[in-house]
């Protein structure tokens, strides 16, 4: 056999254990007979894929009554309790970090402030960090199976690279297989938008759709877009970054380097500094200028602060037209929305209804929900999904089932 002969043998190998998987994850407990119904797959090859996946400890066996009481019927079962995960998120200054079992329940959570900037000295803190969080919770569960690791900016999941990060500075480095070797553990990463895109489609708000986008507003605001059932990543990995998309050609100047990206008017620091700017030069508000919060803000304009209420729909607008143009784009089933902003929904959704029936094709948005994301607050899910992903699509599940890697 050569060598392509063998690679593709392999291939199908962990295509198939990864199709009984997700069926008996998603659909589950199933029999072995009913797994080979909607496998397509030969009963002989159900049987050795079930024995390797319980052998593997990643499924159980569970006795299911018949209705003639008959001899029980044996199915299969995902050991979602007693496997878990840890999944972070790094963000612009704080590193939060969770212990979910794989049915998605979280465990444990905690977060650190993080205070320094140069490559080196984030990725210290990161290890360390990521260390004492296995040694102090890792044992709630039988087995840790990997890390998933999100973060804002330009990475590459395929490589675990990341190209380039908001604040800190993290330029063209492995960090992927850099904590995987120190941690001992498979470590994969992600954009924290799509990753949080993909967290909706798994067990969210998305589920059940083929097409739909998540755009998020916190710290900056960007996109990601399910297409066709799965995260849409062009070629080089990195689509959805609406925030640089210029809406204002002399407005202020982003970090990018550019002016008037629509991350200088609609992403949490934006709003505020406007805010701020407008209580400076003297209009009248509720507002402190000393006590700025976007909780504050949304409190303020639901009171019906004429001030508070000027800068998010200001702010809709602006995401509007860009909402607009993403449904020209990619005709999705769904928008998502998510961000601290989304509570004062009853002012943003009109506004950004009324921009997406002006300004988009009237079959593309008839009909079209949106509503808000299930995941508002929890910030490290997308590295939760980030791993369901990998035992669906990447080679982790097989890894898992090969005795030199597990042992």
């Amino acid at each position: 056999m050569t060598l392509s002969q063998v690679a593709n043998v392999e291939q199908v190998k962990q295509v198939n254990s990864a199709l009984v998987y997700r069926l008996i994850n998603e659909q589950g407990p199933l029999s072995r007979v009913r797994l080979a119904e909607l496998s397509a797959l030969a009963p002989a090859s159900i049987t050795k894929l079930s024995r390797q996946l319980l052998e593997a400890g990643l499924i159980r066996e569970l006795e299911e009554s018949t209705p003639t009481g008959g001899r029980p019927a044996i199915a299969l079962a995902c050991q979602d309790e007693t496997l878990g995960l840890v999944a972070g998120r790094l963000g612009r200054d704080r590193l939060q970090l969770s212990l979910y079992n794989l049915k998605g329940e979280e465990l444990a959570n905690q977060q650190w402030p993080v205070s320094v900037t140069e490559q080196q000295a984030v990725m210290d803190q990161l290890l360390q960090t990521l260390g004492d969080f296995i040694a102090q919770y890792g044992q709630r569960l039988q087995r840790l199976i990997a890390v998933g690791l999100t973060m804002p900016g330009l990475i590459d999941p395929q490589q675990g690279m990341v190209f380039y990060m908001p604040r800190y500075q993290l330029r063209e480095l492995a960090l992927g297989p850099w904590l995987a070797e120190r941690l001992g553990l498979p470590v994969y990463l992600g954009n924290d938008t799509r990753a949080h895109a993909l967290a909706e489609h798994l067990i969210g708000a998305a589920q059940g759709c083929h097409d739909a986008i998540l755009v998020s507003v916190h710290q900056g605001t960007g996109a990601g877009i399910l297409s066709n059932g799965r995260i849409f990543l062009g070629k080089n990995s990195n689509v959805g970054e609406i925030g640089h998309i210029q809406v204002e050609p002399f407005g202020q100047r982003c970090h990018c380097g550019n002016f008037g990206c629509l991350e200088t008017i609609v992403a949490n620091p934006a709003i505020l500094g406007r805010t701020a700017q407008l209580l400076a030069q003297g209009h009248p508000s509720q507002l402190a200028a000393d006590n700025l919060t976007i909780e504050a803000l949304c409190q303020a304009a639901q009171a019906g602060d004429p001030l508070a209420r000027h800068v998010l729909e200001h702010a809709a607008e602006q995401l509007g037209r860009t909402l607009a143009i993403m449904v020209n784009l990619f005709n999705p089933q769904k928008l998502l929305l998510a961000g601290e902003i989304m509570q004062c929904r009853d002012i943003l959704w009109p506004v950004l209804q009324r921009c997406i029936d002006q300004q988009s094709l009237p079959s593309f948005h008839q009909d079209l929900p949106i509503e808000l994301a299930r995941f508002q607050h929890a910030g490290t899910i997308g590295g939760y999904a980030l791993i369901k992903r990998a035992l669906y699509e990447s080679d982790l599940l097989q890894r898992l089932m090969t005795p030199s890697v597990t042992e």
